[in-house]
């Protein structure tokens, strides 16, 4: 890929926007960790506060570092993942629109881990 201004504005764009949205799915949860209250989905079978946990890892902790662009391809796997359990197994009784938004942010990550962050971010540093 031609490394150029408009290029690496549009790498640091998609790992900033979509980091940044998904952060308002995270905080709610990272609220609910920090303040004892465990009650949470159980998608995966391994119980609601690792379930919790995971998800603060994947909407929470990852974005934040995807935005400052710390170990940026890493960094994307947990919010993929998180994603992809959401779009097809919490969401797989509801309509595609319901599951759109998860599969939309799913796509976001994927290319994040296959284009990496760009020469703006702690990486390129």
């Amino acid at each position: 890929m031609k490394n150029n201004l408009q290029t690496n504005i549009g790498l640091a764009l998609l790992r900033i926007v979509p980091s940044a949205m998904l952060l308002t799915h995270g905080i709610p949860k990272f609220q609910k960790l920090i303040s004892g209250n465990f009650e949470f989905g159980d998608p995966i079978g391994i119980g609601a506060t690792p379930s919790l946990f995971l998800a603060v890892i994947g909407e929470f902790i990852c974005p934040i570092l995807i935005i400052i662009g710390y170990k940026t391809r890493w960094m994307a796997i947990p919010p993929a993942i998180t994603m992809l359990t959401a779009g097809i197994i919490v969401h797989s009784a509801d309509p595609f629109g319901t599951k759109e938004k998860a599969f939309l942010f799913l796509t976001f990550f994927i290319v994040i881990l296959l284009l990496g962050p760009g020469k703006f971010s702690i990486d390129k540093k």
